[in-house]
């Protein structure tokens, strides 16, 4: 297995001046931006992906443990997601991409139960009888809502308690919204769950089991032939270029400001959280006014609330338990999830390792997440050690800190009214992230498919719209 940084897409070195006055210029290398060069490159638009890390893949970008690549923050795909199955078979990757057999738990009063099938929800003993049927039957309720407008009025806790009653809410769906959403669980809308529901519900097999689906070397092997296949298209990847500044002018928007200067286009795309497009179109303190029509857009793109990610990702010499999946409805615990991946891929891929991902929602303020990746280790031993009994710190051979500032959209009831426009009102300026692909939830299945949508609409308006406006000099709207 090569040695060089996963995902790694620098073809040309630093951005340099000089685009033509079609290129459309992409900020983020994630699944989103890469899904829209590649539209972009087969309509034969000039397109250029600036990404401010040293690799593409976003959320999926990876690192090496013992030869082998592996996402830094856990990844799997289900039955229904079509276009990762279609991108691989593009790719020439779908013999990679392989079913698995999973079991799932919940970590509940120092104990674990599994919930992997029928049977085991009927078996769980913090609900009495009654309230095990309730909980069963809410994922069977859930899949017979006929469309997710029927819900868009509701929060998650108005819906689950009508599905399950107060003590199934009680015990299993409050501390789970509460372990993922914190102080804005109260607000969060039926929409996301359902979704949830509804897609986990739908990757199970006829027994009721759940099959979920990874690629046979990671992400990355993915993320080789696709910039491979961009490379050949002409599309040029430039890593370590952070965006500064996207730039506008009575025209609407002309450009971006890197490190190395300014790139003039009229066409820009971004696949960030809106709050960062936001913040990228704050004025500078010198240049022309910029378009009039920024402001409004800066507060639209302000209004939607995100939560950071920590991923502590440990290597073990030993597995922890048989579980892939296990939710914690403990409060006093730090993670949400504990995501045993050897338990989804072999640990014979990673040299006999055994890796777990601790995976905690919470905001870019809080003490976890501020904390060095040592002392988030030290900070996270005891929690193991009362969910594991038999878990010590000799286990760990590594361990790995992977922090997303922005990695989960808060959807709250009627969040249709509140999604973001794809096309700004800033002319030649478009926004495609996670907190449009709404009502499904985040996820690379559905990255792909907004970048798609996204290279295909600016494609499409440059064929048949007039130009934007005269191209500006290389330093005309610099801030």
């Amino acid at each position: 297995m090569s040695g060089r940084t996963p995902g790694t897409a620098q073809r040309d070195g630093r951005p340099a001046g000089g685009a033509p006055q079609d290129e459309v210029l992409v900020i983020g290398g994630g699944f989103t931006g890469l899904a829209a060069a590649h539209e972009l490159a087969l309509a034969g638009v000039p397109c250029r992906v600036l990404e401010s890390e040293p690799y593409v893949g976003g959320l999926a970008g990876s690192f090496e443990v013992e030869g082998t690549r592996l996402e830094r923050f856990y990844h799997h795909w289900f039955s229904s997601d079509l276009e990762i199955q279609r991108l691989c078979a593009d790719l020439g990757c779908s013999h990679l991409l392989q079913p698995h057999r999973t079991r799932t738990g919940v970590y509940y009063a120092n104990s674990v139960f599994r919930l992997s099938s029928p049977w085991d929800v009927l078996r769980f003993a913090p609900l009495p009888l009654p309230d095990r049927i309730r909980l069963g039957w809410s994922a069977v309720r859930a899949r017979q809502v006929k469309h997710w407008r029927d819900l868009e009025g509701l929060t998650a806790r108005e819906w689950l308690l009508s599905l399950s009653g107060p003590q199934v809410y009680e015990t299993v769906w409050r501390p789970l919204l509460e372990g993922k959403f914190g102080e804005y669980a109260s607000e969060v809308g039926a929409t996301w769950m359902w979704t949830k529901l509804h897609l986990r519900g739908g990757s199970r097999s006829p027994s009721g089991r759940e099959v979920l689906y990874y690629l046979r070397g990671g992400s990355a092997a993915l993320l080789d032939a696709w910039v491979s296949r961009l490379s050949g298209l002409g599309v040029r990847i430039c890593t370590d270029t952070p965006v500064r500044r996207v730039l506008t002018d009575s025209h609407g928007v002309c450009g971006v400001r890197t490190d190395d200067g300014v790139l003039p286009a009229r066409r820009v795309l971004a696949t960030t959280a809106p709050g960062l497009l936001a913040g990228l179109l704050a004025p500078g303190d010198a240049g022309p006014p910029p378009h009039p029509d920024v402001p409004a857009v800066r507060r639209r793109l302000g209004t939607i609330p995100y939560l950071a990610n920590l991923c502590l990702v440990l290597e073990n010499d030993r597995p922890l338990s048989d579980t892939y999946w296990l939710n914690v409805t403990d409060p006093s615990f730090p993670y949400v999830g504990v995501i045993e991946h050897t338990n989804l891929e072999a640990s014979d891929a990673y040299a006999g390792r055994h890796l777990v991902y601790l995976s905690a929602y919470l905001p870019t303020s809080a003490e976890l997440y501020r904390m060095d990746d040592d002392a988030v280790f030290e900070a996270s031993l005891p929690h193991l050690r009362r969910m594991f009994p038999g878990f010590h710190r000799g286990w760990v051979r590594r361990h790995h800190v992977w922090r997303a500032d922005h990695a989960q959209p808060v959807i709250t009831p009627r969040y249709s009214d509140r999604i973001p426009a794809m096309e700004t009102d800033v002319p030649g300026l478009c926004l495609a992230g996670m907190a449009q692909v709404y009502p499904q939830d985040r996820g690379t299945n559905y990255a792909i498919r907004q970048g798609r949508h996204a290279g295909r609409l600016i494609a499409d308006r440059i064929r048949t719209a007039p130009s934007p406006g005269p191209r500006p000099g290389p330093e005309e709207g610099t801030p």
